[in-house]
């Protein structure tokens, strides 16, 4: 059975830091892009960074380029998103999807075949 369990959620202050993991089993992810994304109360989901297999490429939303860093380690097929400088509008339900497809990138949610059930991420003011 193939799961995404992401960790690493919780109460924040806004300017704190926080570091997800997206630990995957059931099968690798090494050749798959992987990606974040998010939903906030009353909101839809929407994109938050994307990374191809090798990790060598990345792609971020813009609300949160320059302060948020998608990285992956294969070996421990893992995925993370180290978040800094948080603001209050950064709170949401975080959730780590992987592609469908090995090879590409692409960051739309539809591409994703494998989700996580999320974790929570709170920043207050």
């Amino acid at each position: 059975q193939v799961q995404l369990v992401e960790s690493g959620g919780g109460l924040v202050q806004a300017g704190d830091s926080l570091r997800l993991s997206c630990a995957a089993s059931g099968r690798t992810f090494a050749n798959n892009a992987m990606g974040w994304f998010r939903q906030a109360p009353g909101k839809e989901r929407e994109f938050v960074a994307v990374i191809n297999w090798s990790g060598g490429t990345t792609y971020y939303a813009d609300s949160v380029k320059g302060r948020f860093t998608i990285s992956r380690d294969n070996a421990a097929n893992t995925a993370y998103l180290q978040m800094n400088s948080l603001k209050p509008e950064d709170t949401a339900v975080y959730y780590c999807a992987a592609d469908a497809a090995p090879g590409r990138m692409n960051p739309s949610a539809g591409a994703m075949a494998y989700w996580g059930k999320g974790t929570l991420v709170t920043v207050s003011s």
